[in-house]
């Protein structure tokens, strides 16, 4: 027989049944507010464009709303530059936009997730503003990291850091003294050394909790406390450093503190509220640090989502985090693509090293294909998984923008980030005509390319061989089984070279990341495939790039 997948009536959300440790099984869907959907036809998505299609995303059978940033900003970085915690940028709405859509996402059985930027702040808060307008000596200068330079009049940096956008880390006031900035110059680094950054930030913690967020997604969470004297680091060309060696700016063990104090708090409101922590390490057994059990619930494993489409390098990457997560008693948790890096439909269509150029239409079917059967064996691993907008439709990066069209920082910097993150940050098409495909009446902030018509939730919504149906029956599929979701481990199944085999249970995964097809006992009931699997006498003949879900029951 032969089956590609096909349509499951949605089951009871989990909120419904009150299930406790949502968190540690949750599909968590990544909503960038800017590009989602736009309500009043500015060409910028807003609170009110998400509100809307909440029910798309209940029906797509996620159990979390994760927001990028929507708070007041100059947006210098898209919002994670935040001037005022507690206030949404008009650009987004207001706060009574904000608290309709926690209402309706809450009626509708979906969590909210917000994103919390405590590492940094605007350099138009009011404390930065203050702090450079009184000069040396401030008080508020004590917030933040201001030095005098070296050199006979100061005209050097403080030390040799390097932003990761590129050049230094350090800008020079007109008084004389230096600030860091570990991200542009717009983003002044808080002193977490200081009681009163403490204060303020518990604070907004209670803030967003009262308004009724389900939890905080804690960016650069792995970046708040600097080594003692901000001593130099010896080494050039260091964004090649991040995540692969201890920095004197980054995975500090004094971030632990900070996060058991917040804890505390999180701990005092009902409904299972939660943290997730944006932590680059060297390791995943340092990224297990994060989620010990009186600090964060879950972190992102980053290992996983820079690991290739290969079969032996998955499974040590697997390995490795169940077996990190396991002493902690933390959920793993799984991700492809986010805001930041190129979308996985582009990122697996390439041999290593051609970074985000598609050659060809077969490059773009590669992708895809490769695409799907990530996602399939990302959603049969246990624990958590996190999905960003559009990956659903099977979005590529868009990687020809015109110089004029880029919003990236990074991009106008000499050095660091290559600007490359506008590619995946376009806003997602809804229906197959229109200005902007349906984001809004008003076209939208970055171009969409004119194949993306038949990208659109209206092109693929009840077409059985499309990806938004594929993600569909995946998590409905996902919900069913009780093999799948929350757990610590995988029986690994004998396979050919190239493929990966696991149980679960009553549950198994075959998927092969080799170009060619494979013949794999067939384990049972054929639940969902990612591409056409036939079975004969037993046996299943799974094709080259393709994932497939059997049931033994």
């Amino acid at each position: 027989m032969s089956q590609q997948h096909s349509a499951l009536a949605p089951a009871p959300h989990p909120a419904e049944a009150k299930r406790s440790d949502w968190w540690r099984d949750a599909v968590i869907y990544q909503v960038y507010p800017r590009s989602f959907a736009d309500s009043n036809g500015d060409g910028m998505g807003d609170l009110e464009g998400i509100r809307t299609r909440l029910p798309y995303l209940r029906d797509l059978g996620v159990d979390a709303v994760w927001l990028s940033p929507f708070y007041a900003s100059p947006q210098a970085d898209a919002g994670y530059d935040v001037a005022d915690y507690r206030a949404v940028d008009p650009m987004f709405g207001s706060l009574l936009d904000a608290d309709a859509l926690i209402r309706d996402a809450r009626g509708l059985g979906l969590r909210i997730i917000v994103d919390l930027v405590p590492n940094h702040s605007s350099d138009q808060h009011e404390w930065f503003k203050r702090a450079v307008a009184e000069g040396p000596g401030s008080p508020l200068r004590d917030r933040y990291h201001f030095r005098p330079g070296k050199g006979e009049n100061g005209e050097l940096p403080p030390n040799d850091w390097e932003s990761i956008f590129g050049g230094p880390a350090w800008t020079r006031v007109e008084d004389g003294e230096w600030y860091l900035h570990l991200f542009a110059p717009e983003q002044p680094d808080f002193n977490w050394d200081h009681p009163a950054v403490g204060d303020e930030f518990r604070s907004i913690l209670r803030f967003w909790l009262d308004m009724g967020v389900d939890g905080f997604r804690i960016d650069v969470a792995h970046g708040l406390v600097k080594a003692e004297g901000l001593p130099d680091l010896g080494s050039h060309d260091q964004v090649k450093l991040l995540g692969n060696d201890v920095m004197p700016f980054f995975d500090q063990d004094g971030v632990h503190e900070i996060y058991r104090q917040w804890r505390l708090i999180l701990d005092e409101y009902s409904g299972e509220r939660i943290f997730v922590a944006e932590a680059w390490t060297p390791t995943i057994e340092r990224t297990a640090n994060y989620v010990r059990p009186d600090e964060l619930h879950q972190a992102f494993n980053f290992q996983y989502l820079s690991t290739a489409w290969d079969a032996e390098e998955l499974r040590e990457v697997i390995d490795r985090t169940l077996e990190a997560m396991r002493p902690v008693g933390a959920p793993a948790t799984w991700v492809l693509s986010n805001h930041d890096v190129t979308r996985h439909a582009t990122r697996f269509a390439n041999p290593p090293g051609l970074g985000t150029q598609i050659r060809t239409a077969g490059d773009r079917e590669l992708g895809l294909r490769r695409a799907r059967a990530a996602t399939l064996l990302m959603l049969a691993l246990p624990g958590s998984a996190y999905i960003y907008q559009g990956e659903e439709l099977g979005l590529p990066d868009v990687v020809d923008l015109a110089d004029e069209d880029r919003q990236d920082p990074a991009y106008f910097r000499g050095a660091g980030q290559d600007g490359f993150r506008d590619g995946c940050r376009v806003p997602i098409p809804w229906t197959r005509e229109g200005s902007s495909y349906g984001f809004g009446a008003g076209g939208s902030w970055l171009p969409q390319p004119s194949e993306w018509a038949e990208l659109s939730v209206e092109a693929q919504t009840g077409d059985p061989g499309s990806t938004l149906e594929l993600y569909r029956t995946a998590l409905t599929v996902r919900r069913a089984q009780p093999g799948l979701g929350a757990g610590d481990a995988v029986e690994w199944l004998r396979a050919p070279a190239g493929v990966l085999a696991f149980r679960r249970g009553e549950f198994v995964c075959v998927a092969n990341t080799g170009s060619e097809s494979v013949t794999t006992p067939a384990y049972g009931r054929l639940l969902l495939a990612s591409g056409e699997v036939a079975e004969v006498d037993g046996d299943a003949k799974v094709p080259a790039d393709t994932t497939v879900w059997w049931t033994t029951a």
